[in-house]
This record gives C-alpha cells, sequence and structure tokens, in this order.
C-alpha cells in the first residue's frame, strides 16, 4: 500500500471556513469567525503546516468594494490570530467574474476562480509543494473540485466547530494536531 508523503500545507477557503460569510465581506469590523477557527488556525500552525487561503473575491470585480478593504480584512484575521500562535502564511484572491462591473476582472471561468485550481497549483508553486503534500477544506463543492483539479483531497467542511472538524479530517496525517 502506497503511503501519503507528510502533509506540509492546507489550503482553506475564507467566507463559510474561517469567517461567517455575510455576503461580500470586506469591512474588518464585520469579521465573524467561525467556531474554533482560530483554534484550528492555532493547531495547524503548531503543527508545522503552512497554511493558504484560497478564496473567491468576484466583490472587488463586482465594484461592491475596492481590493484594498480585503486585503485590510486579511490584515485584521493575522492580528487577531497573531496573540494565539496562529498564521496564515498566504492570501490568494480570485476578484474575476464574467458579470463583473470592473472590466479589468471580467472573464468567464477565470483559472484562478474555484472551481479552476489556479490560486492552489500557485500556492503549490511558490511553496515548493506537491499536491499529495496538500489538502483544500472548504465549505462548497467548488472548492473540493478545485482541490480535485489540482490533485490533491479536499474535504467539505459542513459548518459547526471547525477546529473538531480539522481533528477529524486530518488527524491522521498530522501528528500532534489536538
Amino acid at each position: 500500500m502506497d503511503t501519503l508523503p507528510p502533509l506540509a500545507a492546507v489550503f482553506l477557503d475564507r467566507d463559510g471556513v474561517l469567517n461567517i460569510d455575510h455576503g461580500y465581506v470586506s469591512d474588518p469590523d464585520r469579521l465573524e469567525w467561525i467556531e474554533g477557527a482560530r483554534e484550528a488556525v492555532v493547531a495547524l500552525t503548531r503543527a508545522g503546516l503552512r497554511l493558504m487561503v484560497v478564496t473567491n473575491q468576484s466583490g472587488i470585480g463586482r465594484g461592491y468594494f475596492e481590493e484594498a478593504a480585503m486585503h485590510g480584512f486579511h490584515a485584521e484575521m493575522q492580528r487577531q490570530l497573531a496573540p494565539l500562535g496562529g498564521r496564515i502564511e498566504t492570501f490568494y484572491f480570485a476578484p474575476h467574474h464574467e458579470d463583473a462591473a470592473v472590466e479589468a476582472y471580467r472573464v468567464a471561468d477565470h483559472p484562478d476562480r474555484k472551481p479552476n485550481p489556479g490560486m492552489l497549483l500557485r500556492g503549490l508553486a511558490e511553496a515548493g509543494l506537491t499536491a499529495d503534500q496538500a489538502v483544500i477544506i472548504g465549505d462548497k463543492p467548488s472548492d473540493v473540485e478545485a482541490g480535485r483539479r489540482a490533485g490533491m483531497p479536499g474535504y467539505l467542511f459542513p459548518g459547526g466547530d471547525l477546529h473538531a472538524f480539522v481533528v477529524s479530517v486530518l488527524g491522521d496525517r498530522v501528528p500532534g494536531l489536538a
């Protein structure tokens, strides 16, 4: 039986996995963490894994908010995680949508927009990893499909406590995950 190499990275969808999805969330004051999300990030960070967020952000392309607002939201996530010992290494985002109001982002089926695997493939390449060293956790079938297209396992988070879910799906591949 073939064994998988040690897990080195976890890709996480953002809205609905890390934070409550209020619809096009970009204001740091509206950051509300999913139950167990901070604890999951801390546990995975302490286990030595690289954490990368991959998020479709069509609100930018639709003109609902500026890219700078999204970066501010991500900075607030990092600020709140840091004192707990958690860290997200990189945030990848896809502002594209076929109906985007911003012409530069009006692209049908952009390679980065999930379920396409562009953000995952870029993350693997930039981290010097192979698909069998990573997984993706998302709350939509398009997240899992992006993982499949990138060659990595995908786990569909059904809601509830993210930390408990992460331990249940990754505990066998991550020694000491708690």
